[in-house]
């Protein structure tokens, strides 16, 4: 019998049957799976996995009654067959849990507003979830005839910070009518946008397969560690110093190195965190040695490969400008897009390169060295800039080049929610421009 590491369920819903494993099992599974008395009627499909976790979530699609006998397949169908999806209802902090899974909120960029916006006063089981790019009134509207109990908005309805709730604020009505009709509102933002196997690496997978790079590194989330460099004179000034450090109202415990020198004193360093920065140096500072020689240093946390805003393909194989376009078209489903073509640059150019940033992708994309820039939009200046280099730009408005994810996270919430829960694409989500 074949065995499936990682194996994490399957939906069975239209005769589709969806599980997760390690990328290692996908040679496996598609043998089993050709082998099967079905495999003529049966179409394997994979996508990455959202975050960080080296596995594969795979669509097995098959007719209605090829899924009423599953148990004469092999052991391998037959397991997929036994394992099935919690039924259990879910309530809102099991369904922030996978979000969170999915993409880190501490991915999103600073100055971002992410996460739980707003938290119905009474809870209630997660049965019916509402991905939109935009909270509108009529995306509004929407959820509450179809009686939604989350809403995703990929963008923020709040982001600035407000002093008071007025209906006469559309923004703000928003959020007292989600709360008058008990409906918690999400938002992953830029969290989505950073994240591996994200928006970004989504946009650029529709110019085709290439050596992707992130072009903003995203780093680490761990506290900022600051390394305290100083003297001590002897042994019995450097115990008082170390005690007197960890007794601190911080309550963190340093971490320290003290290296003999050549005068008969030692060379101390000391690695402090954010917390225990002030009161660290409070107490240096009240020691002669130390308050001489002390010089403070910021480490740089670690960064995570893979994640951060933006992207860079390296295409397997050129094409033309032309063809990117089309390309581009089909991807995001528009029948138009907006081109500026490079300095002696043609639509049979070849392009090699491309550089993508979701939204608004002037500031990611500036200066980066490509043949051709996608985003949402950019300024009249910023594309002048481009152009001027020999980089074509193709914009396709600003949530145009990020609505049409929101299919593929439908996907990877539905292998993880519990079959109660229902989730469902917005019909009244749209960009507020067109082409007339």
């Amino acid at each position: 019998m074949l065995s499936i590491p990682m194996l994490t369920g399957y939906s069975f819903f239209r005769s589709v049957l969806s599980f997760t494993c390690k990328r290692s099992c996908q040679e496996s599974i598609s043998q089993t799976l050709a082998r099967s008395p079905f495999s003529t009627y049966s179409k394997l499909s994979a996508f990455p996995s959202f975050y960080t976790t080296p596995s594969h979530s795979y669509s097995w699609c098959c007719p209605f009654s090829t899924s009423l006998h599953l148990r004469h397949c092999s052991p391998l169908l037959c397991s997929l067959f036994h394992s099935s999806r919690p039924t259990t209802l879910m309530d809102l902090k099991d369904v922030l849990e996978i979000l969170e899974q999915l993409a880190p909120l501490s991915l999103a960029e600073s100055w971002d507003n992410v996460g739980l916006l707003v938290e119905p006063i009474k809870g209630r089981p997660i049965r019916t979830i509402l991905l939109t790019n935009d909270l509108t009134d009529s995306v509004m509207s929407e959820a509450e005839a179809m009686n939604c109990d989350l809403i995703i908005s990929y963008h923020p309805p709040l982001f600035r910070p407000i002093k008071r709730l007025v209906s006469k604020d559309w923004k703000q009505r928003l959020a007292i009518r989600a709360i008058t009709a008990g409906i918690a509102v999400f938002s992953p933002h830029t969290a989505w946008d950073s994240v591996k196997g994200g928006v970004n690496d989504w946009l650029v997978g529709g110019v085709g397969s290439g050596k992707v790079s992130v072009l903003s590194q995203a780093l680490g989330s761990a506290p900022q560690i600051h390394q305290l460099e100083f003297t001590a004179r002897s042994q019995e000034e450097l115990n008082t110093i170390m005690a007197e450090l960890q007794g601190t109202k911080s309550g963190v415990s340093l971490q320290h190195n003290a290296v003999r020198s050549e005068s008969g004193g030692y060379l101390v360093t000391l690695l402090c965190p954010d917390l225990a920065l002030t009161p660290s140096v409070q107490t240096l500072l009240r020691h002669a040695a130390p308050s001489q020689s002390l010089s403070i240093l910021q480490t740089q946390k670690p960064p995570l490969p893979g994640h951060g805003q933006g992207r860079l393909s390296v295409l397997d194989e050129s094409i033309t400008v032309a063809t990117a376009i089309q390309r581009m078209k089909s991807h995001l489903g528009l029948n138009h897009l907006r081109l500026a073509l490079g300095t002696q640059r043609n639509l049979e150019s070849t392009v090699s390169t491309v550089a993508v940033c979701a939204g608004s992708g002037g500031s990611v994309l500036n200066g980066v060295k490509a043949d051709l820039y996608i985003t949402g939009e950019m300024s009249h200046h910023e594309v002048l800039d481009a152009v001027a280099s020999g980089c074509s730009v193709i914009l396709s408005d600003h949530s145009n080049s990020e609505r049409g994810f929101l299919s593929v996270v439908k996907e990877r919430l539905k292998v993880r929610l519990s079959d109660t829960v229902t989730v469902a694409l917005s019909q009244a989500d749209r960009d507020p421009l067109e082409v007339v």
